[in-house]
């Protein structure tokens, strides 16, 4: 056995519930690995999880986080045979870096995982670029590639261009050869893809929510097109219908997030998110018949119980994502600060908690 430290939220509902403690740590069991964390990647669901306003969230006390990256200490004996009757071939070994996804719990140390979970790091990244790769990778594979089976050429609009999936998404569209508009909420984030993507001025706009419909379409008559063929969107709230009124016939929008929900205090605030709720985005089934276009809704945490897919979906999308932008990076004791950064919406790529000192 060994002693890790953790960030634990006793139950749900508040940031200030997150508490750094120290505990055993089991040996891994069969088919997992014990990887020793050196850092790990940031996600709006943490946030939302955190505050019970993921639908994923656990009962109870957890330990939020998606993704980490490490370094692999022990491997647990060998899993019990599958359906065929043989058992897998180890892949991995004591020493190997690794990048980790985990169903919540990385937030620590150390844990144990799943070796269908677990993926070696590429050669020329750091940990902090490790950690920040799996999640956003996944999200931007699954919604633009397998969902709306994007295709050379097609015109796609990104909302919050600038954060993790957000380039994530950017990188696989260059490597497709699509035609991109990307949108995000400042100034800074915008001169940053334009200057370090080399977008084009025209084609990245800061959302104003009141006049984005004449941004959209300015940004397509300046690109020559009548509509969108993707909408791929975190953000849904009042730029939702905007951008769906600009898909063109068998356009396809694909909708993983809501950061237009997100609160910007300890708590979530039900006054302010029921009004937004019932100010939500409606659609007409009936209309989108006769417009020819399409809704695609999806929530990562499923493939969780997918593990056998994994492994080519990483595949696939490592041969097409660039190394992820790593914007900012917080120290593992200071993980309730680095969350309300992200919370902030003021980051640019991924933030990360980089684990610098053993644990007590």
């Amino acid at each position: 056995m060994l002693q890790r430290e953790a960030w634990t939220i006793s139950r749900a509902g508040s940031l200030d519930r997150l508490e750094r403690r120290a505990e055993i740590l089991d040996p891994p069991g069969p088919g997992e690995a014990r990887v020793r964390v050196h850092a790990i990647g940031l996600n709006f669901a943490d946030v939302f999880a955190c505050l019970g306003l993921y639908s994923a969230t656990p009962r109870g006390a957890f330990v939020p986080g998606l993704e980490c990256a490490g370094v692999i200490e022990a491997l647990g004996p060998p899993a019990e045979m599958g359906a065929g009757g043989t058992a897998a071939s180890p892949r991995f070994s004591v020493g190997d870096r690794v990048m980790a996804l985990t169903r919540f719990g990385s937030y620590a140390t150390a844990l144990n995982v799943r070796t269908a979970y677990l993926h070696r790091v590429p050669e020329g990244w750091d940990f902090a670029q490790a950690a920040a790769w799996p999640v956003t990778a996944l999200t931007a594979w699954y919604g633009l590639s397998h969902l709306a089976r994007v295709q050379a050429g097609d015109c796609v609009l990104v909302q919050s261009a600038a954060g993790g999936v957000g380039l994530a998404a950017l990188g696989l569209l260059d490597a497709i050869g699509a035609h991109v508009v990307a949108t995000v909420g400042h100034e800074d984030k915008r001169a940053f893809l334009v200057r370090e993507l080399e977008l084009s001025p025209a084609a990245v706009l800061v959302r104003e929510p009141r006049r984005f419909g004449v941004q959209l379409d300015r940004a397509l008559e300046s690109a020559g097109r009548r509509g969108f063929d993707v909408v791929f969107d975190a953000v849904a709230g009042p730029c939702f219908r905007p951008a769906f009124d600009r898909l063109r016939p068998e356009g396809r929008y694909v909708l993983f997030g809501a950061a237009d929900f997100m609160p910007h205090r300890s708590r979530p605030g039900y006054v302010r998110l029921a009004w937004k709720y019932l100010r939500r985005p409606r659609l007409d089934p009936l209309a989108m018949i006769a417009q020819n276009r399409s809704v695609m809704a999806f929530n990562l945490i499923w493939l969780w119980d997918e593990a056998a897919r994994l492994p080519e979906v990483i595949a696939q999308t490592g041969l097409l994502v660039p190394a992820p932008h790593v914007g900012r990076q917080f120290d593992f004791v200071d993980a309730p600060a680095a969350m309300r950064f992200l919370q902030s919406g003021d980051s640019i790529g991924k933030v990360v908690l980089v684990v610098r000192d053993e644990p007590a």
